[in-house]
Parts: structure tokens; sequence; C-alpha cells
């Protein structure tokens, strides 16, 4: 597959080289002069300007790309990268570092594909970590996981149930939960899954679309 990542910073370095080891084409954007050298010399494809303009997510091939991700520190830019990405096709997916309000969350959460939050994956992390749990798998990311979150619509059939008790397909399990537009954090065992919760998955990259339509109750699942 091909991706378009834009922005060259933490979070598009780990993303990038997580798939490169995966054998997929990936295009760096990114308008530093500097990361984009770092990104060239470390073998990327790369092409310097901002990822919000067309002209300069064309060059990097987004006309045939399958996913674009909006990965910059800047929320305007990602999200335009992300708009962009979309009227060409792609599946998008967007950065953002902080808690907005709901109505805002809700605009961009119903124009994007997916949303990522990097600090609560961190702060979910640690909290972890001082209580004595084991999250070194999302820490050390490799080819073989995918992370994604998933909101839980009303007619789910896990709504009412116990997130400890969902059974995945495959070796796919919850790592976080969060309320309608609440930060996500470690489920405790009396937790229950409500109407517009999400949770925050992490499978094979194989197996997404299936544990997607098992989550949201879909007939063919």
């Amino acid at each position: 597959m091909k991706f378009v990542i834009v922005g060259y910073g933490r979070v598009g370095i780990r993303t990038a080289r997580i798939l490169q080891s995966e054998g997929h084409e990936v295009v760096i954007v990114d308008n530093d002069p500097v990361k984009v050298e770092r990104a060239r010399e470390t073998g990327f494809e790369t092409i310097q300007g901002d990822g919000n303009e067309e002209s300069v997510l064309v060059d990097a091939g987004i006309e045939s790309a399958d996913a674009i991700g909006g990965l910059t520190g800047d929320l305007n830019t990602n999200f335009t990268a992300c708009m962009i990405g979309k009227e060409f096709g792609c599946r998008t997916v967007l950065r953002i570092d902080a808690d907005y309000r709901e109505e805002i969350y809700e605009k961009y959460a119903a124009d994007v594909d997916e949303i990522i939050y990097p600090e609560r994956l961190g702060a979910a992390g640690a909290k972890t970590a001082l209580l004595g749990g084991d999250f070194n798998v999302l820490a050390d990311l490799t080819e073989q996981l995918s992370v994604a979150s998933i909101r839980i619509p009303d007619d789910s059939p896990f709504v009412g149930k116990r997130v400890v008790e969902v059974d995945l397909p495959g070796d796919a399990r919850i790592y976080a939960h969060g309320k309608d537009h609440e930060p996500m954090t470690i489920p405790l065992p009396q937790t229950e899954i409500e109407p517009g919760d999400s949770v925050a998955i992490m499978a094979d990259p194989g197996g997404l679309d299936d544990i997607r339509a098992t989550l949201r109750g879909d007939a063919s699942a």
C-alpha cells in the first residue's frame, strides 16, 4: 500500500518507520528542510512543502495513495491535508494533541476516518506502568500490530457489557476505553460499555475491518 505522511516529527517518524518495515511505500511531506533531509537519509521518498496545499500533496502522489496521515503538531494543517486526501479517495487519519470542546471534536470526527491522540496513549501507558501493569506492547509497536479507536453505536451488541468481557476476533484486545468525548483510560474490571463510548484496540492490521464490524454489530460480521 502507499501512504502519505504529513509531518516528520516524533509521531510521523514512528508511524513511517513501522509502515516502512511492513514493506509499504511511504512518502513524507514536511515544510522543514532539516526534517525533509533527515527523512531522505533514512530512505523515505520526501516532498518539501506545506501539507495543506493540494499541489504539494499531488507531488507526493496523493492521487495514487491509499491513505494519508495528518500527523503534524498543527491541527489546521492536519485537517486540511486530510480533506484534500479525502477528495482523492484516501483513508484519512487526523492527529489531535489536545482535548477540544465537544462541538469541535464532533466537527473533525465527522469528516475523517480516524482521530488519534498521541498524548492520551502516552498518559495511558504511564498510568498503567505506575499501577504495576505492562504497557510495553503498546510502547514497542512493531509491524505485527496496529491500533485503532472505534466508536460504539447505540445498537452495538456490546452495549451494557463489561469491557473485560468483550471477546474480539483473533488476538485483538481492548487496551483503553473512554466515555463519550472524554479522554481514554485503562478500563477497570467493572467498566461497562455505553452507546457513544470509544474503545481503543490493538490487533493484526489485516483484521481491523472485521473487528470494527464486530464491535459495531454489522450484520456481515
